[in-house]
């Protein structure tokens, strides 16, 4: 599955930039943002399981971490995509633990939905 800032597959952009560099906005659409909460069960559940431990780090932890990401991902496309836009410009990309006792992560993209 490509990530969803794969340009190469989806023609759509995503970017971190301020601008497409060559590709200037004609409209701006407006603010959009992906996040996902992943909950306290599945952190207990993924350190029961965790056997690949080596220098610090975690596949396991990574790998939740990085499909959350994805799905923030995806739904800042789906947003911009819904406001006719073709690119999101200004990308931020935010970690934050929530709840009692950091009993939950969640990630946060946000931009500005643009065509180019």
């Amino acid at each position: 599955m490509p990530s969803p800032w794969d340009t190469a597959k989806t023609g759509f952009v995503i970017t971190t930039t301020n601008a497409v560099e060559g590709r200037p906005a004609k409209t701006y659409h407006g603010i959009v943002t992906g996040e996902v909460i992943v909950g306290a069960n599945l952190f207990r559940d993924l350190f029961a399981s965790i056997t690949d431990i080596v220098g610090g780090r975690s596949g396991q932890y990574e790998k939740v971490l990085g499909r959350a990401r994805r799905e923030a991902f995806e739904e800042l496309e789906e947003q911009a995509r819904a406001l006719g836009g073709n690119a999101v410009v200004g990308v931020d990309i935010d970690y934050e633990v929530l709840g009692q006792n950091g009993s939950m992560l969640m990630v946060s993209v946000s931009g500005t939905a643009v065509s180019i």
